[in-house]
């Protein structure tokens, strides 16, 4: 099955290396060369693509000289000595073959996530009012200290907060090399089992939040016709004193192809509010279409917010026991306090690993 599996990859790795070489001759072209319109997509493709095809042709090259090697080993004109040392050489080249194609393999399925350097994370509270709401804060918090320690910007777009502190909904920006490939998997409705700062009796009581973790197209990525999009200007509520209720700042844009509406009323700049929500549906719109083109990729934004109900769930946050249990891959951690803390690594690399082979099986 792994022989197959490879000899598989292979083919699509020959694929991919006469493509490289397409483009290179594209570029070369003046009439290409001279056109940006043209230019970008190569480039950019050409970029995704380089990493892979120049391992494909180093392993290529250790193919070819384990070959040379193999028939000197197998030469019996050869002297015994110059058999063994090239049987020795074989060895050795197939093993650095082994390790470079594993290479290949996690670059072939995951290059395209790692290329996504910006996500928009959507933080909703679900059942459990508002003890949900605190949980929204903490899970904030958590991807905020985690972003902190992989060096990574966070920009906090929008959010509606409550009384004792929590969030009803929260919706931040995150940037940094690796973002999607680290917190794509974030998605979904995340439940906590804990005794609320608002109970008094020391009850424990189950609450739910959910998370959506869209990839942040860059505008070359995805074209929005302005004609698309109605856009309502609106006098912003909640704190902020009397500017906030008079003056017209809180946009609300509605695409109207796909039905995907966004309200950005955080800036007291009507300007800001607007370039913040055109981000915002930037997003929502090229996951949109993305889930359409990529049917594998159907666990989106819609499936990720589901109702906020206790019962869709991909992961549970147990307090009194100090556990995290990720349902997807059947995996329990007894670091729960660490993870709330940041220390999200562990749980991660156990995603990434489950998504890579899973991406390698559907090749």
């Amino acid at each position: 099955m792994a022989a197959e599996q490879d000899n598989l990859i292979l083919g699509k790795l020959e694929q991919l290396d006469q493509r490289c070489r397409q483009i290179e001759q594209q570029i070369a072209e003046p009439a290409v060369a001279s056109n940006p319109a043209r230019l970008v997509p190569l480039t950019k493709e050409q970029g995704k693509l380089t990493p892979i095809v120049s391992r494909f042709r180093r392993y290529r090259r250790l193919q070819e000289q384990k070959e040379q090697a193999s028939s000197l080993a197998v030469d019996p004109a050869a002297e015994p000595e110059l058999k063994e040392l090239a049987q020795t050489e074989v060895d050795e080249l197939e093993q650095k073959q082994q390790v470079l194609l594993e290479e290949i393999k996690n670059a072939l399925v995951m290059s395209d996530d790692a290329a996504v350097g910006s996500i928009i994370m959507e933080l909703r509270a679900g059942t459990g009012g508002e003890e949900a709401a605190l949980f929204v804060r903490d899970l904030y918090n958590m991807y905020h200290r985690y972003a902190d320690k992989m060096g990574w910007k966070v920009e906090l777009m929008d959010f509606s907060p409550t009384d004792r502190g929590g969030f009803r909904e929260l919706i931040m920006n995150i940037k940094g090399s690796g973002v999607w490939a680290h917190l794509g998997y974030e998605g979904g409705g995340h439940r906590v089992q804990r005794v609320p700062e608002t109970e008094s009796q020391g009850r424990i009581h189950t609450s739910a939040a959910t998370v959506a973790v869209l990839p942040e197209p860059e505008e070359v990525d995805i074209e929005i016709n302005p004609e698309d999009v109605i856009e309502h200007v609106s006098c912003a509520g909640g704190p902020g004193g009397q500017n906030v209720n008079k003056v017209a700042t809180a946009i609300r844009l509605e695409h109207v192809p796909t039905g995907i509406v966004v309200s950005m009323r955080d800036e007291r700049s009507q300007h800001k509010n607007r370039a913040k929500a055109w981000r915002v549906l930037r997003s929502r719109v090229y996951e949109h279409y993305q889930t359409q083109a990529h049917q594998e990729r159907s666990q989106t934004r819609k499936t990720m917010i589901g109702s906020g109900d206790r019962s869709q769930r991909i992961r549970t946050y147990n307090f009194p026991q100090n556990r995290l249990t990720d349902h997807r891959i059947n995996l329990s951690l007894y670091n729960l306090d660490k993870i709330m803390l940041g220390d999200m690594e562990e749980l991660i690399a156990a995603l990434q690993e489950q998504d890579r082979q899973q991406r390698l099986e559907n090749l």
